[in-house]
């Protein structure tokens, strides 16, 4: 067993599974790979089979029904903890992220708790189409303000956890779902003091299949926002 997990969720990526499985392969010798499929019925698990026996590192677990990807992190966190891996990496199955930060990350994680993936520092880039782009500039940045975090980056699953340091971190703390579940996790590492590190990436618009974020998950997004920075400024109140 090698140190650190490597984990995607998947959910109709039959187009982008493979290249994905098989980059990480190639760019980090050292790591293991585990994916959890929420019964896609696009042929993503039939793919999986395939690569099981080409991969060998390469674990992964068919889910019955569409349970979110929330419960997915959380089930590859508690999954690594139990194997007693010491790090874990997680990032989106779409090829938005580049694999070709994975060994960077390692590295950064033998000094810091979390590092995370970041478009908005100097040497980020986010090939998004213009909308979706300005929305998320603007949601990163809202989110920054209200919670008085000092991070450039909060909605990315491009993360790189050291378990070992976040021993007493646990990911099923984080009660909100969808993607809000993304922002809420770095509250919670900050509310228990733990940094934040920040590395560019470059964001890769998905060519194949389309983006699986609905409008309601930014509306619950905000609403979680502004749930997050009224605790916070409660506590802040109380100190």
């Amino acid at each position: 067993m090698n140190k650190t997990l490597v984990f995607t969720a998947t959910y109709n990526e039959v187009n982008n599974i493979e290249i994905l499985v098989k980059k990480i392969a190639k760019c980090s010798k050292n790591v293991d790979i585990l994916v959890i499929d929420d019964n896609s019925p696009d042929g993503t698990k039939k793919v999986l089979f395939n690569l099981k026996k080409k991969i060998k590192k390469l674990s992964f677990k068919i889910r019955k029904k569409k349970l979110g990807l929330d419960t997915a992190h959380k089930f590859a966190y508690k999954f690594a903890k139990q194997k007693k891996y010491l790090n874990l990496i997680t990032l989106d199955a779409d090829l938005s992220h580049d694999p070709i930060e994975i060994n960077k990350m390692i590295k950064l994680l033998k000094k810091n708790e979390f590092v995370i993936g970041s478009r908005y520092v100097p040497g980020g880039k986010c090939d998004m189409s213009l909308p979706r782009l300005m929305l998320s500039i603007i949601g990163n940045k809202l989110i920054r303000f209200l919670l008085k975090i000092d991070c450039r980056e909060f909605t990315t699953s491009y993360r790189g956890f050291n378990l070992k340091k976040l021993k007493n971190f646990d990911l099923n703390k984080v009660k909100v779902k969808g993607y809000s579940f993304f922002m809420e996790t770095i509250y919670l590492l900050e509310k228990n003091n733990f940094k934040t590190y920040e590395i560019p990436i470059n964001f890769r618009n998905r060519k194949f299949g389309k983006s699986k974020i609905p409008t309601f998950e930014i509306v619950r997004t905000f609403f979680r926002l502004i749930n997050l920075s009224f605790n916070k400024y409660k506590l802040s109140i109380k100190k």
